[in-house]
């Protein structure tokens, strides 16, 4: 019979898991410090005085379509002055816009401006160009099952 540890795993499978567990762990780290690298690296092409932190509020404006600064903050756990000082940096590289909120006539809302849309469009689609070649070979499969998983890692994180 085989013995089992508290969680009614076996001693095998128990290292196994763990040893999984450290590998997520180190290629998570690794995966990050490349995002940060590559985030440098897009945020530049962007404008040359955009920031990685910058360009990733963006990314979050960018898919939100146009949402209040404090919206921004809760969905990124940034603290709100923070918020307030890259969306100005952002509005001054003429890449944000504020426009009157809808919802409420006192408030204001933050969007991509004119320039800011162009410039957005345009690298993601030089990003997806490349990342599409990178993936040329991988099977089909693979990749949904490498965007189902990255959706469930997501939804832990």
């Amino acid at each position: 019979m085989i013995e089992q540890d508290e969680v009614g795993a076996a001693p095998d499978e128990d290292a196994r898991r763990r040893g999984a567990a450290e590998a997520i762990e180190r290629e998570l780290a690794l995966m990050f410090r490349r995002a940060r690298s590559l985030s440098a690296a897009v945020a530049a092409h962007v404008h040359p005085d955009l920031d990685a932190a910058s360009y990733s509020l963006l990314l979050v404006i960018a898919d939100a379509g146009s949402l209040r600064g404090m919206d921004l903050a809760e969905r990124t756990g940034l603290d709100k002055s923070t918020v307030s000082r890259q969306i100005a940096t952002l509005v001054d590289l003429d890449l944000l816009e504020r426009v009157p909120d809808p919802d409420d006539g006192r408030a204001r809302r933050i969007q991509l401006s004119a320039h800011g849309r162009r410039r957005f469009a345009e690298l993601r689609a030089i990003r997806r160009n490349h990342l599409f070649g990178e993936f040329d070979t991988w099977p089909t499969a693979d990749l949904a099952d490498l965007a189902r998983l990255l959706g469930k890692l997501n939804d832990m994180l």
